[in-house]
């Protein structure tokens, strides 16, 4: 489409961003690692969402089957292959630049051919007491069918034959146990050194172990991996229950089609076509060559064998709540905001635990997308409902790739006497709320909070979001009509619809987004101040897109920071101002969402769960909040001003997608996620009192 990037190819260009981090000598040695992980975790994810939609578009041929058509989707394709093939290059001599990286520290990742006498000897025993018993040698050439491969799975692909003949040999293949055993052993080693060998190596050194029965005395084995589409089929069934329809959209999902395939380059030649023929794949499709090691998304957890321990900073508890007993004294008073990972997630667990205790509360109901392992949130809630409170969750099922943890969180609610709503068909609960009531006297006091991300501790110590707690009570009132309207959907939208406070999408966000642009074009062409601000995670949504075009042909001052998909084209003859993009990739996923339009100088601040996508706007349930306090307006700005002055994480966003970062010469060097840590410690070192958790 003209004067847009597609969404994909932007996706792409966001990934290379993660691949600079992991490029970048000042960043930790760890946390490059860490990042070739995120690298390939996206990358995979990519596959089986966007590239799986791709080709459903091209075997639709045009006709719509709930989704959005791309123009050109074989065109794309190409695109993306020839993307990714150049990333797995840049990947490929990163990761080795970081192999001798970590030879000067010390740490030794060997192989099965590289070990000592003693190592051999620990390898061999470990082998035994805790793999032999987790693996299944398939002998594929003589079954029928090709086994089912589990898509986050690594597998060996293993040929065997006697060295005095070619002619005879076998082909196995074995799934490696990662999940179970872990992709990390650590073989014995002095003080001062570290010797690695990945799982998949240890089996190799046993595959004559393994394979003795047969008799043969050549082994090679070499690792690879599938990638399938993830969509989820929900089928119209009006018998079948929702739970039931997620259940069976799981398991169907595990048969996906084979989207991509990624293989050691130095696989045996027979053993690849036998494969690629099992798995209905061709030359055409995303048959991708690499080294010796794949499933880099295990690297993430990499062990933590460095001389230079994380420095990350701690999170502390905000000023406000540092000088009350209780959250809840402090927000009926007065609103407050958190910004995580800054500050810290345990005062909205205290809040939960808080309100559970609470002789006067009545009822909790609250929002749950994506929850943490092992949740105090869901430990506060389910004690809420043993202390007598009725607790009503929204557990969103289709959270992607979030689906069985949430199926199982349903169960362990309900158990516990949970009221546990399931979502609306075809729309997704995105939005993050929650409200509290209690009776005090003949007083019914509401409050809560409205956060532009995840009830997740764990999420919360690595993303950057904004949660505002608050007990207005127009606000309050929206989330009951929010509450109201996804407990009774058949209704229709109308509780949407009275919202007065709260920007929500499917109804109005998008129509006041809209009207705030507008009048920025308004007051730009009569020659007046006009300025719209805005950071959200991808912007693709093609009206939006448009009026910043046109808001930017009339003079309106336009700065965006994106961290991911970016469809618009900043530079353009007709725009009489440039549009500002950056966007930030740095130690925390930067996931808030803010908009700031000038307004007359009366400036509309909101903070949201919703991104400037189509999905978002037209298919959710989001809510945008405006933020009205004035010490809490300036604090957002300076944080949203500290972002848009970064010159060392931050990277242009230009039509040719260089990723080219903002210049520093001349300039103070300023890092917006540090530079934040500092502003918002130096407001609680001011107040005295510093306590970090």
């Amino acid at each position: 489409m003209k004067n847009l990037i597609p969404r994909d190819i932007s996706w792409l260009s966001f990934n290379a961003r993660v691949l600079q981090e992991a490029n970048d000598p000042t960043v930790p040695l760890k946390e490059r690692i860490r990042f070739l992980g995120i690298f390939s975790n996206n990358m995979d994810e990519f596959f089986r969402v966007r590239v799986a939609t791709l080709r459903r578009m091209i075997e639709l041929g045009g006709k719509k089957a709930n989704m959005h058509l791309e123009e050109k989707p074989q065109q794309i394709l190409d695109q993306i292959q020839t993307i990714v093939l150049q990333q797995q290059g840049e990947f490929n001599r990163i990761w080795q630049g970081i192999l001798e990286e970590l030879k000067k520290e010390k740490i030794y990742l060997v192989d099965e051919k590289h070990l000592t006498k003693d190592q051999k000897v620990f390898v061999k025993k470990f082998f035994d007491e805790e793999v032999r018993s987790n693996i299944i040698p398939l002998m594929i050439e003589s079954l029928q069918q090709l086994p089912y491969m589990r898509e986050k799975s690594i597998y060996l692909g293993v040929v065997m034959h006697k060295k005095d003949s070619a002619y005879d040999h076998k082909y196995s293949l074995i799934e490696v146990p990662s999940k179970i055993v872990g992709r990390f052993v650590q073989l014995p080693s002095n003080k001062e050194e570290h010797y690695i060998i990945l799982l998949e190596d240890v089996i190799r050194y046993n595959l004559p172990y393994i394979f003795s029965y047969f008799g043969y005395d050549h082994f090679s084995a070499h690792v690879c991996k599938v990638t399938k589409d993830a969509e989820l089929d929900i089928d119209n069934d009006i018998t079948t229950s929702f739970v039931e329809k997620i259940e069976s959209g799981l398991k169907n999902r595990r048969k996906g089609k084979a989207v991509r395939f990624v293989y050691d380059k130095e696989m045996d030649a027979g053993l690849l076509e036998y494969l690629m023929k099992r798995l209905n794949l061709s030359r055409k499709d995303n048959i991708i060559p690499g080294g010796r090691i794949h499933n880099f998304r295990h690297f993430m957890d990499f062990p933590d064998v460095f001389t230079t321990k994380n420095t990350r900073r701690a999170a502390f508890t905000h000023p406000a709540l540092q000088r009350s007993l209780r959250v809840t004294d402090v927000i009926t008073e007065k609103d407050v905001m958190l910004h995580f990972p800054y500050h810290s997630f345990n005062s909205v667990i205290d809040l939960l635990r808080e309100a559970a205790i609470d002789p006067e509360v009545t009822t909790i109901k609250i929002t749950a997308y994506r929850l943490a392992p092992n949740s105090k949130v869901v430990n506060a809630l389910v004690n809420a409902v043993r202390n007598g409170k009725e607790v009503v969750v929204m557990l969103e099922l289709r959270a992607r790739f979030d689906e069985e943890n949430n199926l199982e969180w349903k169960e362990r609610l309900e158990e516990d006497g949970v009221k546990v709503l399931l979502g609306l068909p075809n729309m997704k609960v995105h939005a993050k709320l929650c409200v509290i009531k209690k009776r005090s006297g003949k007083k019914i006091i509401q409050y809560g909070f409205v956060s532009t991300g995840n009830l997740n501790e764990r999420t919360a110590r690595v993303y950057g979001d904004h949660c505002l707690l608050t007990s207005n009570r127009n606000v309050m009132a929206d989330i009951n009509r929010i509450f109201r309207f996804i407990e009774d959907p058949k209704h229709g939208q109308q509780h949407l619809k009275a919202c007065k406070t709260l920007m929500v999408c499917p109804t109005d966000m998008r129509k006041k987004i809209v009207q705030h642009i507008n009048l920025e074009i308004k007051n730009a062409k009569s020659k007046k101040p006009a300025s719209i601000i805005a950071k959200v995670n991808s912007l693709s949504d093609i009206q939006l897109i448009n009026k910043l075009y046109d808001a930017a042909e009339a003079g309106v001052d336009i700065k965006l920071i994106v961290r991911g998909i970016f469809g618009a084209m900043t530079e353009q003859k007709k725009l009489k101002h440039r549009m500002h993009a950056i966007s930030i990739v740095d130690e925390y996923l930067e996931h808030a969402r803010v908009l700031i339009f000038h307004n007359h100088g009366k400036e509309k601040i909101y903070i949201s769960s919703a991104d400037w996508m189509i999905r978002n706007l037209d298919h959710r349930v989001e809510a945008a909040i405006p933020v009205t306090d004035a010490g809490i307006r300036q604090e957002l700005k300076d944080i949203i001003h500290i972002q848009l002055r970064d010159n060392v994480k931050a990277r242009i966003l230009d039509n040719a997608l260089s990723n080219n970062y903002v210049p520093s010469t001349g300039k103070k060097k300023i890092r917006s996620q540090i530079e934040t840590y500092h502003y918002l410690h130096n407001k609680m070192q001011d107040t005295g009192e510093v306590s970090s958790n």
